[in-house]
């Protein structure tokens, strides 16, 4: 045990001197070599991890001083933020309404046009996205929580956004997740294009016992992530095409309630899921394999005592890059590719709802090796995170008074 704490120390050394170079020459150094950011005891504290480095990463600081500064206010209940080419936000709040923000903080009426959503607990207007081509064709996606016979279940849609940006046109719905189920809570949902223009979509088992064994079960979407082509068509080089009482659009299986999803430059998929009492996972996601839930967990169940006698690991399902106990409640995430910060090229921006606060997360090789918590004095829960066009990083915040707040060096 002591050489692998001797290990863990000199790796975390060596990280501190690998960012001491970041952001224009200034320093970053974990505020004590080796030491974890997390501190707080864990919800099963006898659990333990698959590999050195799985929770409790070194702490990494910015050297560089941050201030942040509120844009925008009074938007209610905010969930997806994109960045369109002229440098304004298209912004949804969960009831229902897409709003347009400017970088000066000016928020447009609602845009017309959208199908109605089911708002009840964690329902309603969920992510949006830019189309692939949005530059010539002005093509929006957004998921959402769709009212249907019998109940409701997250749905994608796609529409152009008006040149003036008053509506969306000629709107299709290009995704239906099934079952339906009358229930409000564990829609997912987010999105996100790959360099090849597949479309991705996260989804969540619906939370309620009777729902949980569906994240394992091909023959539903509950639990799983989606990948089907821009126009609702199922790409062929799926994993289960083909496949007796499988849903072709599937891409991976077993999870809980994936709330973030990033695609690296490379083509690698990243999602974020939240956990119970401890358990929130970062996936390195790869075609049709398992991700676990609710067979395998880490953390305890809500009411306490172990999840399925609390294994952590079996045959045949995936361990996560990286999980939390106790829990940061994970909302969307990016990669930062940005001017500003080059230190944190290639880095994970996490949104945190509980925590109030953005993780940046150190990538190495498929692991995480170091953990920074970003706009803490904000004191509000972070629902999405973006990088602006030069380098500040953007996020909004899920309350009822919901802010766009732009992060910045000084």
């Amino acid at each position: 045990m002591r050489l692998i704490a001797l290990a863990a120390a000199a790796s975390a050394l060596a990280l501190a001197s690998a960012c001491g170079a970041q952001d224009g020459g200034s320093t970053a150094a974990p505020p004590q070599a080796g030491a974890p950011l997390e501190t707080r005891p864990a919800n099963a504290p006898d659990q333990r991890p698959a590999f050195e480095g799985q929770t409790r990463a070194p702490a990494v600081r910015t050297g560089r001083a941050l201030a942040h500064t509120v844009v925008a206010s009074g938007l209610v209940e905010p969930w997806g933020l994109a960045l369109m080419p002229d440098g304004r936000w298209l912004v949804t709040e969960r009831p229902g309404r897409l709003r347009i923000v400017t970088a000066e903080g000016a928020v447009s009426e609602p845009v017309a046009g959208l199908p109605a959503v089911d708002s009840r607990g964690q329902g309603g207007l969920l992510d949006v996205i830019l189309g692939p081509d949005f530059a010539r064709d002005r093509m929006t996606y957004w998921s959402y929580a769709e009212p249907r016979d019998g109940g409701n279940a997250t749905s994608v849609a796609r529409g152009r956004l008006s040149d003036d940006g008053s509506r969306v046109e000629n709107v299709q719905v290009v995704f239906r997740a099934l079952p339906v189920y009358d229930g409000d809570k564990h829609y997912g949902s987010s999105l996100a294009f790959a360099p090849d223009g597949k479309l991705f979509v996260t989804l969540g088992e619906r939370s309620d016992a009777p729902m949980r064994s569906q994240a394992q079960d091909l023959g539903s979407h509950m639990g799983k992530t989606i990948r089907i082509n821009a126009d609702g068509s199922v790409p062929q080089d799926n994993p289960f095409v083909g496949r007796e009482g499988a849903l072709p659009e599937i891409w991976s299986l077993g999870h809980r309630n994936v709330q973030g999803i990033a695609v690296a430059p490379d083509g690698a998929v990243w999602t974020i899921e939240h956990g119970t009492r401890g358990g929130d996972e970062l996936n390195l996601e790869r075609a049709g394999l398992n991700y676990g839930w609710p067979d395998v967990a880490y953390g305890i169940e809500y009411r306490g005592g172990p999840i399925n006698e609390g294994v952590t690991a079996r045959e045949g399902t995936e361990q996560p890059a990286y999980y939390w106990d106790p829990v940061i409640a994970p909302g969307g995430m990016t990669f930062y590719d940005g001017a500003m910060f080059p230190g944190w090229r290639g880095n994970l921006l996490v949104a945190a709802l509980k925590e109030k606060h953005i993780a940046r997360l150190v990538l190495e090789k498929g692991r995480v090796v170091g953990e920074e918590r970003l706009l803490t004095d904000l004191g509000e829960r972070v629902r999405d995170v973006a990088v602006g066009p030069d380098g500040a990083v953007w996020a909004i915040t899920d309350e009822t008074n919901g802010k766009l707040v732009r992060l910045a060096a000084e």
